[in-house]
């Protein structure tokens, strides 16, 4: 199993609008990537707790079943426009995919 996550910090303001409404998008739209290939078992997608230890505004979790269907889901069709998005609205991105 090929675990998959990413950690975003989001500008303050990007795309005309704040960071909250950003991240709210933001969230929409990577809940609307699950499923999308076969072999992708989990996506979960979370915002910063307020009062919990954060240092990123945002994250992504997910599990695939090996690194062809991670690599289908990075070019799918809907997930470019998230991508594209998430690029004009970020400040800083970590990212960390392993395997179990």
């Amino acid at each position: 199993m090929l675990k998959h996550i990413v950690m975003w910090t989001l500008a303050d303001q990007a795309e005309g609008k704040s960071k909250a409404a950003n991240l709210a998008q933001a969230k929409t739209l990577l809940e609307g990537c699950a499923d999308l290939v076969p072999g992708m078992r989990r996506l979960e997608v979370a915002g910063a707790t307020p009062g919990l230890d954060c240092t990123c505004d945002l994250v992504l979790y997910s599990e695939f079943d090996d690194r062809a269907a991670l690599d289908a889901y990075q070019v799918h069709p809907r997930h470019a426009p998230v991508k594209a998005f998430l690029r004009s609205v970020v400040v800083a991105r970590q990212c960390m995919d392993y395997e179990t």
